[in-house]
Protein backbone atom coordinates (compact mmCIF):
# COMPACT_ATOMS: atom_id res chain seq x y z
CA UNK A 1 0.00 0.00 0.00
CA UNK A 2 1.23 3.39 -1.17
CA UNK A 3 1.42 6.09 1.42
CA UNK A 4 0.28 9.38 0.64
CA UNK A 5 3.33 11.25 -0.33
CA UNK A 6 3.89 8.50 -2.45
CA UNK A 7 1.00 9.03 -4.21
CA UNK A 8 1.86 12.56 -3.88
CA UNK A 9 5.08 12.41 -6.22
CA UNK A 10 3.24 10.19 -8.98
CA UNK A 11 0.49 12.24 -9.34
CA UNK A 12 2.94 15.11 -9.79
CA UNK A 13 5.26 13.39 -12.29
CA UNK A 14 2.09 12.03 -14.28
CA UNK A 15 1.02 15.46 -14.27
CA UNK A 16 4.38 16.61 -15.58
CA UNK A 17 4.17 13.85 -18.68
CA UNK A 18 0.51 15.24 -19.37
CA UNK A 19 2.04 19.01 -19.82
CA UNK A 20 5.00 18.40 -21.55
CA UNK A 21 3.06 15.98 -23.99
CA UNK A 22 0.23 18.40 -24.45
CA UNK A 23 2.94 21.19 -25.14
CA UNK A 24 4.56 19.04 -27.81
CA UNK A 25 0.78 18.49 -28.96
CA UNK A 26 0.93 14.74 -28.76
CA UNK A 27 -1.95 12.14 -28.02
CA UNK A 28 -1.41 9.61 -25.71
CA UNK A 29 -1.43 7.81 -28.90
CA UNK A 30 1.34 9.95 -30.46
CA UNK A 31 3.45 9.38 -27.29
CA UNK A 32 2.81 5.43 -27.09
CA UNK A 33 4.23 5.39 -30.46
CA UNK A 34 7.34 7.20 -30.22
CA UNK A 35 8.29 5.67 -26.61
CA UNK A 36 7.53 2.22 -27.46
CA UNK A 37 4.95 1.60 -24.70
CA UNK A 38 1.19 0.89 -24.65
CA UNK A 39 -1.32 3.75 -25.19
CA UNK A 40 -2.76 2.30 -22.01
CA UNK A 41 0.13 2.44 -19.65
CA UNK A 42 0.79 6.45 -21.03
CA UNK A 43 -2.55 6.98 -19.61
CA UNK A 44 -2.24 4.90 -16.63
CA UNK A 45 1.30 7.00 -15.25
CA UNK A 46 -0.74 10.37 -16.14
CA UNK A 47 -3.50 9.02 -13.67
CA UNK A 48 -0.79 7.73 -10.99
CA UNK A 49 -2.68 4.73 -11.05
CA UNK A 50 1.28 2.64 -11.55
CA UNK A 51 4.34 3.24 -10.29
CA UNK A 52 6.50 3.23 -13.27
CA UNK A 53 10.03 2.24 -14.02
CA UNK A 54 12.74 4.80 -14.24
CA UNK A 55 13.67 3.19 -17.69
CA UNK A 56 9.73 3.65 -18.69
CA UNK A 57 10.26 6.56 -17.99
CA UNK A 58 13.43 7.80 -19.74
CA UNK A 59 11.54 6.27 -22.55
CA UNK A 60 8.77 9.05 -22.35
CA UNK A 61 11.13 11.63 -21.76
CA UNK A 62 12.98 10.85 -24.80
CA UNK A 63 9.81 10.62 -26.76
CA UNK A 64 9.25 13.63 -25.53
CA UNK A 65 12.51 15.41 -25.92
CA UNK A 66 12.95 16.24 -22.37
CA UNK A 67 15.67 15.60 -20.03
CA UNK A 68 14.20 13.00 -17.10
CA UNK A 69 15.10 15.50 -14.36
CA UNK A 70 12.25 17.59 -15.56
CA UNK A 71 9.08 15.67 -14.67
CA UNK A 72 11.03 15.49 -11.52
CA UNK A 73 10.69 19.38 -11.23
CA UNK A 74 7.73 20.91 -8.47
CA UNK A 75 5.49 23.47 -10.29
CA UNK A 76 5.43 26.45 -8.26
Amino acid sequence: MLQKSEIKALKEIGMQIKKYRLKNDMSQHDLSIEAELPKNQIGRIERAEINTTVLTLLKICDALKIDIIQIFKKEK
